[in-house]
């Protein structure tokens, strides 16, 4: 639990570390300066092909496990209903 909770911590430090220099970023540049990309926080950020590709793989892989897990749970099923 405690590994779980120090990386969250980590994750919102960095989340505030990256909020901070754009804030700062956006002080610094004069109101007559055209509008950063990137200046909307909660956007989503376009994937890349290799995000994509691992998330479709992270699916398949969740997908084989329950059908592995509901396999298991028919063999034990069975093998309760035979005693």
């Amino acid at each position: 639990m405690a590994d779980a909770t120090t990386a969250a911590r980590a994750r919102i430090d960095r989340a505030l570390a990256e909020l901070e220099r754009k804030i700062l970023e956006l002080k610094a540049r004069p109101a007559s300066a055209p509008p950063i990309a990137d200046d909307d926080l909660f956007a989503p950020r376009p994937q890349t092909a290799r995000v994509a590709e691992l998330e479709a793989a992270g699916r398949e892989a969740s997908q084989a496990l329950a059908r592995a897990a509901d396999a298991v749970r028919e063999v034990l099923a069975e093998t309760e209903g035979a005693d």
